[in-house]
């Protein structure tokens, strides 16, 4: 059966590729489902059909234009989430990101429960109609979690507690476009297959090579398949697959796999998806009798806002150096983001903090240090703290480096900027 040959498409990213970058943009329905972290993240056969299907062949940046050119505002579906960063359990058994009520309203609130998709296998049922309402549900054996946007109203609703959060983000209404989306909590935007690829193709560029890899079946659509590899060795993102419907241009799954080989890292993925219009009720949510309601608030939106000061977008170089310190080193897969520290890092574990016992009762230093593995530089020495796809270093002296880099890139930041 004829296949798609591998087809190098760096070059479409030169010249008239920026111009490619901002129609791209065009192409990601804002379902509403939760922020995978940091994400900042090969194809398995998970949602494969009957194999490969037979289309004709297209190049990388034909398959990218395919994309851009879509306009796909309606559609309704299944969406399976499954992430393995790595991350390292906490004393006393809660994960790395676990359980807790933040201070966004509780278990309703949508940044408390959204952060669960930073680990495990989660399945969402997703539904849009247009930039001005989305509708996610986090399913769950006994509970389900919705979080329900339609205009300028967001809604999250948790049935284990009967716990319902509210936000108005300011504007004038619905029909205020300038304000509804922006405002919305950061997770709102960032988990479909299709935001995942916009960010994943903003990135691309010289450091990265593009190609079309074959053909699939997901959720029984064919689909190409767009493979995304960094050129830069010190990234540890060994490849993104985006698989895109071959009729309508929308991304239907998204697979990050580390260089470190193994599971992926993230996978997203349709396993239903139809692009009719979906019903007006199901955008509509009126608390049920009984339940708390929590008032997010105007305030509340700037707190959840994914902007930095001045409204600059996440990965904006200047935003980013205006939020308390925060400044990004170098460029492409191989960024680091570093917040300078005065004073001492984190406990040595050595001293009044460690216990002879294996278990948490060794303390939050001893933890740290069983976790964390100690590095030295012209900078001093610092602990460098290691998941499947993001790696952290803190310093001696404080100062934060963390990117999706290896430990020796970490350090060498650290070596220039002492």
């Amino acid at each position: 059966m004829p296949r798609n040959e591998p087809t190098e498409g760096t070059e479409s990213w030169d010249g008239e590729g920026s111009a490619r970058r901002r129609k791209a943009a065009r192409y990601a329905v804002p379902v509403a489902v939760g922020a995978v972290a940091a994400a900042t993240i090969g194809l398995v056969p998970a949602f494969a059909g009957s194999g490969s299907p037979d289309l004709p062949k297209i190049s990388a940046q034909d398959l990218i234009a395919k994309m851009a050119k879509s306009d796909v505002q309606q559609l309704s579906g299944t969406v399976k989430v499954s992430t393995d960063l790595g991350l390292p359990s906490l004393p006393g058994g809660a994960g790395a990101f676990g359980g807790g009520q933040g201070g966004d309203g509780g278990s309703a609130g949508p940044q408390s429960k959204l952060m669960e998709l930073a680990s495990g296998t989660h399945t969402l049922r997703v539904a849009a109609d247009g930039p001005e309402k989305q509708r996610v549900s986090i399913l769950d054996k006994a509970a389900e979690y919705s979080l329900v946007h339609n205009g300028n109203e967001v809604w999250g609703y948790d049935s284990g507690s009967n716990t319902a959060f509210h936000h108005t983000a300011p504007g004038n209404g619905a029909h205020d476009k300038r304000h509804a989306p922006d405002e919305l909590p950061p997770g709102l935007k960032n988990a479909t297959p299709q935001d995942l690829a916009k960010r994943a193709l903003q990135a691309a560029g010289d450091t990265t090579s593009v190609t079309v890899d074959g053909t699939a079946k997901v959720a029984g659509r064919d689909a190409y398949q767009l493979l995304i590899k960094p050129k830069q060795s010190a990234s540890t993102v060994g490849s993104i697959r985006v698989a895109v419907d071959a009729e309508k241009g929308v991304p239907l799954k998204f697979t990050l796999t580390p260089k470190s080989g193994g599971a992926a890292a993230v996978d997203v993925g349709y396993t239903s998806v139809d692009f009719a219009k979906p019903a007006a009720s199901t955008f509509s949510f009126t608390p049920p009798k009984g339940a708390k309601v929590v008032d997010g608030g105007a305030a509340d939106a700037k707190a959840h806002r994914p902007h930095g000061k001045d409204g600059a977008a996440p990965g904006d170089m200047k935003g980013a150096q205006d939020m308390g310190g925060l400044n990004v080193l170098g460029k492409g897969w191989t960024s680091i983001a570093t917040v300078k520290g005065e004073g001492s890092g984190l406990p040595s574990g050595k001293g009044k903090d460690t216990s002879k016992d294996k278990g948490a009762a060794g303390g939050p230093a001893a933890f740290l240090d069983s976790i964390g593995d100690t590095v030295h530089g012209s900078f001093g020495s610092g602990k460098v703290f290691s998941t499947r796809l993001v790696n952290a270093l803190v310093t001696d002296k404080g100062t934060l480096y963390v990117g999706a880099v290896d430990k020796q890139a970490l350090i060498d930041a650290a070596n220039a900027a002492k």
